[in-house]
């Protein structure tokens, strides 16, 4: 794999890079980056696509704006500009995992012409989490969304004993996957000036309006619009998640598909590596 920077929406992103033929974008979520597709990028580089990993906006080495915007309509743009600058007018395959799935419902919704096929992973719809807030469960695996809201507390709280709260979701989430040199990784990301603010603003903006840039109300209108682009939704049968997703195909207008992963949690594409490797290049095959 190859590291590179390009520009997209005002802002330097990095990624990483491997082969070459149509583009795959894979997004990470959090608490990760870029290095969590590391057993995917060869493999499908190795399949004949050009594999793109960035690191998303705020997340170094990528750039951490200071006072910048991560609301949906930002991020929806940031991955845009990607393709764009990447792919020119070409459509690419996009593969996103947690807030890399997140987001890409946006970008699926608002513009279907940047995306061939899509796998979207771990998270719901944004529409299906917010009418799932009613069930006690999913208030408890979202408790971190809250508590991202207060003022000051979280930036001390996640860094503090070498980032003991990274390690508490990523044991919470998948608790039966060893992943700690990984973990390592995000760690020493997360370490970097700015990167605790800026990946804790992503929660923020999605529950604080006035953390939204008001000049995108046009655009953040479209996200929740019907998908068309063909999607396959995955999750793993041990995520709390799985539930919501598994009432979310009225959000699509195109080709959909839902899979459960018995025995897997919520980091099912480092769990489960080869498994979810197949699965998302029989699904891309046809784009």
């Amino acid at each position: 794999m190859q590291q590179g920077h390009i520009r997209a929406n005002g802002i330097d992103f990095a990624f990483l890079e491997a082969g070459s033929g149509p583009l795959a974008l894979l997004l990470h979520g959090y608490p990760d980056n870029a290095w969590t597709w590391e057993h995917q990028i060869p493999a499908l580089a190795d399949a004949g696509y050009r594999v793109v990993a960035p690191f998303l906006r705020g997340y170094p080495p990528s750039e951490v704006v200071a006072g910048g915007y991560h609301d949906r309509a930002t991020l929806a743009l940031d991955i845009a500009g990607l393709i764009k600058a990447l792919n020119g007018d070409e459509p690419c395959c996009l593969v996103g995992q947690d807030w890399g799935a997140a987001l890409s419902y946006g970008v699926l919704a608002a513009f279907p012409e940047r995306v061939r096929r899509a796998v979207l992973m771990a998270v719901p719809h944004p529409a299906i989490i917010a009418s799932s807030l009613t069930s006690p469960a999913q208030i408890h695996r979202a408790f971190h969304w809250w508590f991202f809201q207060l003022p000051n507390l979280p930036e001390q709280v996640v860094p503090a004993d070498d980032f003991a709260f990274i390690d508490y979701l990523w044991n919470d989430w998948s608790p039966d996957h060893d992943d700690r040199a990984h973990i390592a990784r995000v760690k020493t990301m997360l370490a970097r000036p700015g990167a605790v603010a800026a990946t804790l603003d992503y929660y923020r903006a999605a529950l604080n309006p006035t953390r939204q840039d008001p000049a995108l109300a046009d655009l953040r209108a479209r996200l929740d619009d019907p998908i068309t682009v063909p999607t396959l939704a995955l999750c793993g049968a041990d995520d709390v998640r799985a539930g919501p997703m598994a009432a979310q195909a009225d959000r699509f207008s195109g080709s959909y598909r839902f899979d459960v992963l018995p025995g897997c949690g919520h980091f099912l594409h480092r769990e489960r590596p080869d498994e979810i490797t197949r699965r998302i290049l029989e699904w891309l095959k046809d784009a």
